[in-house]
């Protein structure tokens, strides 16, 4: 798997308008290197994140747009882009519309621990997560009825979801989201292998089961939080890496699977950036990782 996703990388970089061959150094290093390492980070990131919250919650098809961290950023990305954007300069409207998109993130992945803090029950904290997507959706749609043409023009480009454009900044913060998530993981994995038992056997074990969740949930709302914020909603990969990890390896161990899953999401994310770049004009990625991902889904659903 470490070979495949070699190869990926070094097929991404050749991948453009520039053609497959060796781009120039110009093409390389503000272009195609960024995206290729902003693929590989969101990648493992969301996978990880999934994974997560597919065990603590125990529903095969969960992932970190269901706890409304996407749609928080989303609303966020749509108050600079449909209201304050247009009126800045094009470099400093990207650079609010990144922050805006975190802060976002940020608010909605802070309700979700507040709420945790509260709720022992991953069910009910599983529908305050849908519902609080679907009232930070619900406000994005007002912004967006409200707005003015060349405002929804940039909000969509945004949400459509991208790896290109993505700076050294960006991929230091997703790169130190996901190092954090993914040190949470490890020392919360024995926890997380006693909640595929249910959160019962876990507290008959001696574990905490609301702990466990928590510590999950901080790591996977802040490494979607970044993602998000940088790269637009991205879907369907948090979804679909844990179960082709948990195929391959052949097991639920989380120490074990770990790995697995941040390379499977990896090379999904550089397939799905792959075929953006094929066509004469590039498609956002978040179309091609629905591409991917829903005949993976559909298939996950008809074998359960």
């Amino acid at each position: 798997m470490i070979i495949a996703v070699l190869l990926l990388m070094a097929a991404d970089l050749c991948a453009g308008g520039a053609g497959l061959g060796l781009p120039d150094k110009v093409i390389f290093m503000k272009l195609r290197l960024p995206r290729m390492l902003t693929a590989v980070l969101a990648g493992a990131s969301l996978a990880l994140a999934g994974l997560q919250m597919q065990t603590i919650f125990r529903n095969p098809l969960a992932d970190p747009h269901i706890m409304g961290v996407s749609a928080g950023a989303g609303t966020g990305a749509a108050i600079a882009t449909l209201i304050v954007g247009t009126a800045l300069p094009a470099a400093l409207s990207g650079l609010t519309i990144v922050s805006a998109a975190f802060i976002g993130a940020l608010l909605s992945s802070l309700l979700v621990m507040m709420v945790s803090s509260r709720m022992h029950s991953a069910t009910t904290l599983l529908i305050f997560g849908v519902m609080q997507g679907f009232v930070f959706s619900a406000v994005t749609s007002i912004l967006e009825y409200s707005a003015n043409a060349e405002s929804l023009k940039v909000f969509y480009s945004w949400s459509a979801g991208s790896f290109i454009g993505n700076g050294t900044p960006g991929i230091i913060i997703i790169s130190v989201a996901l190092l954090a998530g993914l040190v949470f993981a490890f020392l919360n994995n024995r926890g997380l292998d006693l909640l595929l038992f249910g959160e019962e056997y876990a507290a008959m074990a001696g574990a905490s089961p609301s702990r466990i969740r928590n510590i999950s949930m901080v790591g996977s709302c802040l490494m979607a939080g970044a993602v998000t914020a940088f790269c637009g909603p991205l879907g369907f990969v948090g979804i679909v890496a844990p179960h082709i990890a948990r195929a391959l390896s052949k097991s639920s161990v989380h120490v074990r699977i770990i790995p697995v899953t941040l390379l499977i999401g990896a090379g999904l994310s550089l397939v799905a950036d792959i075929l953006s770049q094929v066509f004469p004009v590039p498609i956002p990625v978040g179309s091609t990782m629905a591409v991917i991902g829903i005949p993976i889904i559909i298939y996950i659903m008809f074998a359960r």
